[in-house]
C-alpha cells in the first residue's frame, strides 16, 4: 500500500511541476498545440527526440526519487534518503535538467524565440532556487554525506 501512495504523489507532483513547466505552458501559450508538424524536417525530427529523450530521463529521474529515496520531486514531499544513484551518480540536478532537454526540443519544433526566453527565466530561477535553497536544505538534511557528494558530482555538467 506504501508503494500505491508513493506512486500516486510520484504522479500528481509530476503533474503539477515538470506538467505544467514544460507540458500546459508551452501548449497553451507558446504555440506547441499548433506546430504543423514535418517528420521530413529534421529540426522537428530533433525537437521530437530532444521531447522523448527529455521525457525518459525525467521518468527515470523520477522513478529514482521513489524507488531510492522514497519521496517525490516536490520540495514538500522530497525524498527521505539521500538519492546519489541513476542518474544522480553523473550529475546533481538531472530532473530539471531533463525538463530542460523536453523544453529545448519544443522550442525546436515552435521556433519560439518565446518560448526560449520562458525557459532561460526559468532556468535562472531555477539555478537560484538550487543554490539558495535546495543545496542548503540538502546540507541540513544530510549532513557529510552531502558535502562528499557535492564534492565528487557536479551541479549542472556531467561526469562520466
Amino acid at each position: 500500500m506504501k508503494g500505491l501512495w508513493l506512486a500516486l504523489r510520484s504522479i500528481v507532483w509530476a503533474a503539477l511541476l515538470p506538467g505544467l513547466f514544460a507540458g500546459y505552458v508551452p501548449l497553451r501559450f507558446f504555440g506547441l498545440a499548433h506546430v504543423p508538424l514535418t517528420l521530413t524536417n529534421p529540426v522537428h525530427l530533433g525537437g521530437l527526440v530532444a521531447i522523448a529523450v527529455g521525457a525518459l530521463l525525467l521518468l527515470t529521474c523520477i522513478w529514482e526519487f521513489g524507488h531510492s529515496g522514497r519521496g517525490t520531486l516536490s520540495p514538500v514531499d522530497p525524498p527521505r534518503e539521500l538519492v546519489v544513484k541513476g542518474l544522480y551518480r553523473y550529475v546533481r540536478n538531472p530532473m530539471y535538467l531533463s525538463v530542460t532537454v523536453l523544453v529545448l526540443g519544443e522550442v525546436m519544433l515552435t521556433g519560439s524565440r518565446a518560448l526560449f526566453i520562458y525557459w532561460a527565466v526559468w532556468f535562472v530561477a531555477v539555478n537560484v532556487f538550487v543554490t539558495w535553497y535546495e543545496e542548503p536544505a540538502l546540507r541540513r538534511q544530510f549532513g557529510e554525506s552531502y558535502e562528499r557528494y557535492a564534492r565528487d558530482v557536479r551541479r549542472w555538467l556531467p561526469r562520466f
